[in-house]
């Protein structure tokens, strides 16, 4: 396969002509509605987690502090990610489904937007980040924490259309 072949065969838009990295040029591209849905899981000690929930942490509010962080992360997207376009981020939710016994956090992130190109870094970019900052808001306690599963679940708008993951949950915020 060509270095700049993509998966589907339509090729890499982030390569020119040589392979050398580009920002895509979204100019010509229409403004639509588009929104991302991502999705992260943090692991823990059991105990870790069930203190917060009951808001203990030694930091304070832990989940109340990472939804706070993915929002910014979500705004801030592409100051941290080379090719990644600003976008006008017109709305972000953020949820957490915890399972005390097994100690993990699952984190969703949804953004959206209105136009030339999606959501789907911006959604990631907050899922991470939220789990880092529960990582972070609970060190202090429980050094093992896994960070990982980090995935798209859902996006909508633009030219590509719909995508949703199989097997997923569907829950929602």
């Amino acid at each position: 396969m060509n270095m700049n072949e993509g998966v589907s065969g339509g090729g890499l838009t982030h390569l020119d002509e040589a392979g050398k990295a580009r920002m895509v040029d979204v100019t010509g591209k229409p403004d639509t509605a588009r929104e991302a849905r991502a999705r992260c899981r943090i692991a823990m000690a059991p105990e870790t987690l069930a203190m917060a929930e009951r808001g203990e942490g030694p930091k304070g509010d832990v989940f109340g502090v990472a939804r706070v962080a993915a929002v910014m992360a979500a705004k801030n997207a592409s100051c941290l990610i080379p090719m990644c376009h600003p976008i006008p981020i017109t709305g972000v939710d953020v949820a957490f489904k915890t399972d005390t016994a097994a100690g993990t956090v699952d984190v969703q992130v949804t953004v959206r937007t209105f136009g030339k190109t999606g959501a789907e870094m911006e959604a990631l970019t907050g899922a991470c980040v939220a789990a880092l900052t529960i990582y972070d808001m609970c060190k202090a306690v429980d050094r093992s924490m896994v960070i990982g599963d980090v995935r798209l679940v859902r996006k909508s708008g633009g030219k590509s259309g719909e995508f949703v993951r199989e097997g997923e949950d569907p829950w929602e915020e």
